[in-house]
Formats: C-alpha cells, sequence, structure tokens
C-alpha cells in the first residue's frame, strides 16, 4: 500500500509519500518535502501554484490512498479554518482528479495512533515519527513530520 500524507496550508503545505512492504510490513519513506505557494499571490493564484504541485506529485507517485488531516475550526478564529479550507480542497481536487481514495483522520487520533496519547506534543509527535520511521533525527521543517504522522496513521488503520 502506497500512501501521501498532506499537511495542507495556504503557503506551505507538507506531504509525504509512504510505502509498507508486503513481507516485513515497515513503513517506508519514499518522498517527503513542501509545497510552497508565493504569499504575496492573490489566493486564486496560490491554489493553482499548490494544485499544480500536487498534481505533479500524484503523476510522479502512484499513490493508492491521499490521507489528510480533518479540519479544526477554532471558535475565536473561524477564517483561518476557511482559509485552510480552501488549500484543503486543492488536494482533495487533485486527489479526485487521479482517482485516489481520501480519508480524513482527527489530529487527536493521528497523535493517539503514533504515541498512544491523543493530546501528544507537536514535540513528541515529531520524535514519535522520527524514531518509528528510524530517520535518525526529526524531519524539518514540522509540516513534513506532521505530514509523515498523518501518513503513517493512516498505514497503521489500514493494516488491521
Amino acid at each position: 500500500m502506497k500512501v501521501v500524507g498532506v499537511d495542507p496550508g495556504l503557503r506551505v503545505s507538507g506531504y509525504a509519500v509512504v510505502e509498507q512492504g508486503q513481507k516485513t510490513r515497515e513503513i517506508r519513506v519514499l518522498d517527503a518535502g513542501v509545497i510552497k505557494a508565493d504569499d504575496t499571490l492573490e489566493l486564486e493564484k496560490r491554489l493553482g501554484q499548490i494544485y499544480n504541485d500536487i498534481d505533479a506529485l500524484l503523476n510522479e507517485h502512484e499513490v493508492d490512498i491521499m490521507a489528510v488531516e480533518e479540519l479544526y475550526a477554532h471558535y475565536e478564529h473561524p477564517r483561518t479554518a476557511i482559509l485552510m479550507g480552501h488549500a484543503r480542497g486543492m488536494f482533495l481536487l487533485a486527489a479526485a482528479n487521479h482517482g485516489v481514495k481520501v480519508v480524513s483522520f482527527a489530529a487527536t487520533r493521528i497523535k493517539k495512533c503514533l504515541t498512544g496519547h491523543g493530546r501528544a506534543s507537536k514535540q513528541q509527535m515529531q520524535h514519535a515519527v522520527a524514531q518509528q520511521l528510524k530517520l535518525g533525527q526529526v524531519r524539518r521543517p514540522a509540516d513534513v513530520a506532521d505530514a509523515l504522522a498523518i501518513a503513517m496513521c493512516c498505514v497503521n488503520e489500514y493494516d488491521r
């Protein structure tokens, strides 16, 4: 199973393509990085950049599933969730255009899957990702570590 985990953002989006071996069940990182949109551009042009980059990534890697964190809206900052929804929509559109199944996970579910605790800190999550993937060090920026965590959660959930 090959999964792309994504941590969508309007400026920087993390992505990670992982694959689980059939015999060893070990998760291997095939590709990981960030998609950057020029924040000086108008929203629609930034969204176009995001879409084009994820489309290219999906053309390069034939993935089975796209795993995305569920959108969370804090009542004090609803505009942030709305803007993030635009970026998330570009990832979902690209997945649909490539016939890739999309699954969403709540942040607490991702944290519990990797650390055993749904309220784990960002630092605990990053260390869990590095340890479980035998990376030696935490991936930077945090968007990449988040995308890896999302992809790993998906593989672990579907491996049951």
